[in-house]
Order: structure tokens, then sequence, then C-alpha cells
């Protein structure tokens, strides 16, 4: 009986450690537990969505009898005013239009948006900052979340917040039924799986595309309950969408690609589909064509189009096919940590050998399996998959490991009996490096690089597409062999973008002092390649760099039939940031604090040029400028800078004005900006010299 007793106690002590770690919630075995999960939508198959939501794709059949995208504006406003026709109750665009085209053009789509009546915009939030037309915010003042409903002890609203957005042109959006966001966030290995319903920016509260698009085809308001923890959920009408805390929702998919009603833009601009056709549709526009990069990788489909996001949101929705994480749901997932290791304890406890002890944890372990996926299949529950099934782990484990040790005495036996159900060969492996278990790659400390081509809209709408591959060609061709000289991974190009690694997948000592001396040759070299453009009568580039060091996971990422080496996480968010950041500093390399530490001193000439408190984050990212020219200024600089933090705004602004005038340097350009402001506005007398942006 106390034989008996201790694989009891093997199943309490498995459920107490798994409550342990399900309540830290381990990155690792998080992503492990999305993936576990998605095998359910692969189990379930396709299922039939609302037939009220409609797909309005640029597809290649579109691309390919229309002409290339973006169209005319003449053509998209014929696009919107033919869905009218068709009787679609809102037309919801997946497009913005920030930037203008004509004249003409640009009025022509503007008439076509107030015939039809119907039209909800589209933009996205960016983290960028950059000027905004007043215009522009002011109808924006239209898409904001009107109704509240705040219970007691609310002191914030733990949402995503923005810096800035590009917004459709003023003149485009006046005649707009509504506007929504249009942005999306993977998790951490790529996949996308919850929809952003709320953003914030500018101290208010936004509703993301499907969500106007439902407010309009529902007829009623959006109504927002917040609790003390969080967002509680979302009233239009009588529906109810259960938001989790954070202004997400898990995403109900239906399928793969073109799971939805779909029909071609250009039937729809041509007239060629049956009159009733689309009568009292909400129909997303969008582009499905994957050379035009909106994929959004799902567990159903590596290259799912964006625009199928927002459909899934309102079908989702106009169906009450909601993936439910509520309180019940938390409270049957513990039910299920606690009594499934109990339950295998005490049949272990009772049965012969090893072979019936597999026979008996398998058992449990489809048990659960079976009963997560009703849950999912038939009530909609987004229960865990990954904490049962690890406290069945442990309990057979250990419940084993005690059998062969104490209740098996004999060292041969258990070597026997153990190599009977798992691989020797596996369990060594296991041993050695339980890490390549977890699913999605290996996290390691790298460097990180963006490059980018500034202005390249501008320089790609005057060649031709021939003309723009060689330029595109001649440019990267050299940029790729530096990256590999200086012992880097190019992981990938994006667009006119290049990003690359360094340490990964094999570690290369000194990698920050590698990824700046890349991003120095690459600026040498774009002059050389600029000298030879100029005498070809071509156009010159212009390049910015970002660099940063920090952990990331890195490994092959993507789907059985298509995957890729790349790196995910924070550091290298933060490696694109500051590389598109360069804009707005006026400078050609920006690097992180992290980089800089890690490059012996001496080695290249770096100045500190801001410390900026980023929304959403506590403490101020430092960046630093690698400087390759004009170093000269750099004690002068530094000076300046000391003057503005010791809030000696007029002595700072003066000396970064006469550097401004000397060497036309960007940084000192926008010191002299801010001291203006400060002048007008003084800072706190605690002030810390940290800049908090206003302009978001």
């Amino acid at each position: 009986m106390k034989k008996r007793l201790a694989f009891v106690l093997f199943g309490l002590v498995a459920a107490l450690i798994t409550f342990g770690v399900y309540s830290q919630a381990p990155q690792a075995l998080q992503q492990l537990d999305y993936r576990m999960k998605d095998t359910r939508f692969r189990i379930r198959g396709p299922v039939a969505p609302d037939k009220d939501v409609v797909v309005v794709a640029i597809d290649h059949a579109s691309i390919k009898e229309i002409g290339r995208w973006p169209w005319s504006r003449e053509v998209t406003g014929r696009l919107i005013e033919n869905l009218a026709g068709y009787g679609v109750k809102v037309t919801a665009l997946d497009i913005v239009f920030s930037e203008p085209q004509n004249p003409l053009a640009d009025a022509a789509l503007a008439r076509s948006v107030a015939r039809a009546g119907n039209v909800v915009m589209g933009y996205f939030f960016r983290e960028e900052e950059q000027p905004v037309d007043p215009a522009v915010l002011a109808q924006m003042e239209r898409a904001t979340v009107k109704l509240m409903k705040v219970a007691e002890g609310v002191e914030s609203i733990p949402l995503i917040e923005y810096a800035n957005l590009d917004a459709n042109l003023a003149a485009l959006g006046e005649q707009a039924l509504d506007f929504g966001f249009f942005n999306a966030r993977p998790d951490g290995d790529g996949l996308y799986r919850r929809a952003l319903l709320l953003l914030l920016y500018n101290g208010d509260i936004y509703p993301s595309l499907s969500m106007k698009a439902l407010r309009h085809f529902l007829g009623n308001e959006i109504m927002l309950e917040v609790k003390p923890f969080g967002i509680d959920g979302l009233q239009v009408g009588s529906l109810r969408i259960p938001a989790r805390e954070d202004g997400t929702l898990a995403l109900n998919y239906y399928g793969p690609a073109r799971s939805f009603r779909t029909v071609s833009a250009a039937d729809v601009i041509k007239k060629r589909l049956p009159p009733d056709s689309l009568k009292g549709a909400l129909a997303f526009v969008g582009a499905t064509e994957i050379g035009i990069y909106d994929i959004r990788p799902t567990p159903f489909d590596a290259t799912q189009p964006g625009v199928e996001l927002h459909a899934t949101v309102a079908a989702n929705a106009l169906e009450r096919r909601f993936l439910k994480y509520d309180g019940i749901t938390q409270m049957q997932e513990m039910v299920c940590i606690a009594l499934f290791p109990l339950l295998l304890g005490v049949a272990l406890a009772f049965v012969p050998g090893t072979f019936a002890g597999l026979a008996v944890f398998s058992g449990s372990a489809l048990l659960y399996s079976w009963i997560n996926y009703l849950a999912f299949s038939q009530g909609l529950q987004d229960m865990t998959v990954i904490y049962p099934m690890l406290g069945i782990g442990l309990t057979y484990l250990g419940s084993e490991a005690w059998r062969n040790l104490v209740v098996e005495k004999k060292g041969r036996q258990l070597k026997k009996a153990f190599s009977n159900y798992v691989s020797p060969d596996l369990v060594r492996e296991i041993e050695k490096n339980p890490d390549k278990l977890v699913l999605g790659g290996e996290q390691r400390e790298i460097s990180i690089l963006f490059s980018d081509i500034r202005g390249f809209t501008t320089v790609s709408e005057s060649l031709t597409p021939p003309e723009l591959v060689t330029l595109l060609n001649e440019y990267l061709t050299p940029m790729t062999r530096i990256v590999l000289e200086e012992r880097g991974t190019l992981d990938k190009f994006i667009g006119d973008a290049v990003m690359a690694i360094f340490n990964a997948p094999l570690d290369v000592p000194e990698h920050a002092t590698h990824a700046c001396t890349t991003a120095v040759r690459m600026l040498e070299d774009l002059q050389r390649l600029n000298a030879g453009f100029v005498e070809r009568g071509m156009h010159t580039l212009d390049i910015g760099v970002g660099i940063n060091t920090g952990p990331a996971v890195v490994g092959n990422m993507g789907a059985d039939i298509r995957f890729d080496y790349t790196a995910i996480g924070d550091a290298v968010n933060l490696a694109s940031r500051l590389e598109g950041l360069n804009k707005y500093y006026g400078t050609h390399i920006l690097v992180s604090e992290d980089t800089r530490k890690q490059v012996p001193s001496g080695r290249f000439t770096f100045r500190e040029v801001d410390r900026v408190k980023v929304k959403g984050k506590h403490l101020p990212v430092v960046m630093y400028e690698l400087m390759i020219a004009k170093q000269e200024l750099l004690p002068k600089f530094e000076a300046a800078l000391e003057q503005y933090r010791a809030q000696s705004f007029p002595t700072a602004k003066a000396m970064f004005d006469e550097l401004t005038a000397q060497y036309d340097d960007g940084p000192s350009r926008l010191y002299s900006s801010r001291c203006d402001e400060y002048l007008l506005q003084p800072p706190p007398a605690d002030w810390d010299g940290v800049y908090t942006a206003k302009a978001k």
C-alpha cells in the first residue's frame, strides 16, 4: 500500500508543479501550447463562414486584367461605386490612401466614396514619428470609441499604444462613413492567432476595421466595457464580443485562404457578377495576390491574406462563434490540471509493469486530448493543451522512475524496462539538450541589422520595371556580399530593405563589431555605387541603417511546405525601429546602447543621439549614431547636449544652431527645435533629459 501511495503522491506533486508553471506561463511553453492548439483547427477542418461576409479580392486575376497595383484611383473608385450598386451594405477597405496620386484621380475617388455612402476606410498606426495633417486628425475623431462603461477602480486600460498613424488624405476621407485601423500583431512564432480590436492613440481608444464595419453593418454604436483588470468586452447592439483584457480577440479560423465567399475585384469593376449576388453583404476589400505582400501566416495557411483576418472577426461576431476564454474556461483548465495527474497516479499504482503503465499514460493523454477537442469544437472553449499534458507527463515520468529505481531493484531490469517504452537514443538526446524539444528554434544573443533605401517609393515611381530591377540588383548585390564577408547571415530582403543577423546560426565572436563594420562598409560602398549611377544618368540612393544587440528566438519558422531561418523578438523590432528613426534624426546609422557596449573602445566613433521614452515602455531607449563623417563636431555637440540636459536652453540652442549652420547636422537641427519647445514650456525641475515625444 505504501508503494501505491507513492504513485498517488507523484500525481499530487506533479499537479502542484504544473500549477506553479501554469501561473508563470513561460514563453517556451506558451509557444508549444499555441502549436498544439493549432492542431485542433487542422483536425476540425474548414467550416463555412457567414454568407453575409464577402472578400473582394485584389487577386492575381485582377492584377493581370487591370494592371499592376496600386491602381489608378478612378479604377478604385469604380470598384467602390459598383459594390454599392450591387447592394453591398458596408464596404470596408483594407487599403490606405495616405499619399496623393494626382488631383483628378484623388477627386474622382473622393466622389466615388461620397456616392457609395457605405465606405469604412482603413488606416494603420505606426511607431515612427511623422507629421500628421490636422484635418486628418480632426476626421479621425469620428473613429474613436464614443461609449464606455467603466467600473469603479479602473486606473488605466492595458491597450497597446502607438505614437503615430498613416491615415487617408483628408479630401478622400471627408465623405467616408467611418475609419478603422488594420494593424495586426503575430505571436512570438510569427503566426497570427489573435486580432487587435482596440488600440490607444493620442489618449483616445480606436476600434479596428472589422469592428467599425460591424458597427455600421448592425447599425449600433460600439460600447466598451472596462473592469479593473482590463477590457471586459465590447457591445454592438445585442451582440457582445468577448475581447480579452488587452483588447484582443482569439480568432476562430474557418479554413485556409479563400474560405470566405470571394469575388475578384476585376469582376466587380467590369460588372460581371449577377445583380443580387452581393445584396446586403459586408464586403472587405483587400489584396490577396502574394506579390503585394499582405500575407498573414495562420494555423491553417502560411500564406493567408491579411484581409481575411478582418473577415474572420466579422464572421465570428455575426455567428457568435467566439473562442471563449473566461473564468469558467480557466476553472475547467485548473480542474484538469489537478484531476488528470491524480487519476493517472492512482491508475499507475495498480498496473503491473512498465508496458501497462505506458498504455495507461497514453490513454490518459488521449482522453484529455479528446475532452479538450470536444470543448473546442462543440463548446468553442479555448482551453490549454500543454499544462494538463505536462502534469500527466510529470506524473508518468516520476512514477515510472520510482517503479524502475525502487520497485524494480535490479539495474539491468530498469534499463531493459525503460527501453521498452522510450528510445534510449531519444532519452540521451533529451538529457543532453532538452531545449531541442521546444518548437520555434532557440533563444540566443544576436546582433540584428536593418538597412533601407530612403524615398524608394519616389524613385520606383519614376522608373520602368526593368530599370527598377536593374537598380535594385546593382544595389543589393554588393550589400549582400558585405554582410557575408563580415560573417553575417542574410535573413531576408523586404522589398528594398535588407535584414541581416550576426551570431546565428554559428557563433561569431564580436558579432556587434561585425554588424557595425557591415553598416560602415555599406555606406562607403554606396558612395562608389552612386558615383557610377551619376555617370550613367541614373538615380542616386541614400540608406539608413539600424543595429541592435540582444536576445532573440532564431530557427526555421514557417510552415511544413515553406519555412525560413529567421529571428524574432523585441530585439529585432528595436533594430527595425532604429533604422526608421534615421529619417527623424537626419542620421545614417543608429545603434542601440546594447550594441555600443559590446564594441571595443576606439573601434568606431559613436555619439549619443537621444534618450527617448517610448510609449508603452518604462525605461528610455538610448540611441547612438555611428559617425562616419564630420567627426570633428562631436566635442561641440556633446557640450551643447550637456547644456541642453542642464536646462540651459538658450545656450544650448545657440550652440546647436551653430552646428546646424556649419555642418548641416540633423540631430543638432532637431535639438534646436526642441529647445524652442522647452523655452515656451519648460520641463519639470526633476527632468532627467529624457525626451517624451508630444506628437504621436
